[in-house]
């Protein structure tokens, strides 16, 4: 049978040039590409692991950052608190000085004016005990028909005044 006697040197060739195909093939990729390929995943690894590394120092930093703002903010924040309250005491020894003054003015003011009152009041009883005597002089004179003097009239008007 001829086609049997064609089929080993035909498998032959085909195993030849399949072989010749695969190796040109392995030696292009294989020993071509794959190196460059497994360079550029590698030095790819590498940048990615020294960005990771260069993240975690600036986040790392960034935190030491962050610490060291959050005491400054504490101790600033702490004397503006100190400052506030030395404010405020001041303020309130301030007000004191000036209530302490103001006390003392209106007081001075509260004795002037009650001196005026006194005073005042003295001088409306003088009057009173003036007129009082006059009109004790007029109805002891119209009723009674006596005619009483001045002094004697002021003494019973200021002797009914101071008991009664």
């Amino acid at each position: 049978m001829p086609q049997i006697s064609q089929l080993a040197a035909t498998y032959f060739s085909q195993i030849f040039w399949m072989l010749v195909f695969f190796g040109m093939t392995f030696f292009v990729v294989g020993r071509g590409m794959v190196p460059k390929v497994m360079a550029t995943m590698a030095d790819r690894n590498q940048r990615i692991a020294g960005d990771l590394a260069a993240a975690q120092a600036a986040r790392d930093a960034a935190e030491a950052e962050q610490g060291a703002w959050a005491e400054t903010e504490a101790h600033q924040r702490a004397q503006a608190h100190d400052l506030i309250a030395a404010a405020k005491h001041q303020a309130a020894v301030a007000t004191q000085g000036r209530l302490a003054e103001a006390t003392t003015r209106i007081e001075a003011q509260i004795s002037a004016a009650e001196a005026q009152i006194l005073a005042a009041r003295n001088a409306a009883l003088g009057e009173i005990e003036l007129v009082a005597a006059e009109a004790a002089q007029d109805i002891a004179l119209r009723v009674a028909g006596l005619a009483v003097s001045a002094d004697d009239a002021r003494g019973a008007v200021k002797g009914h005044i101071a008991h009664g």
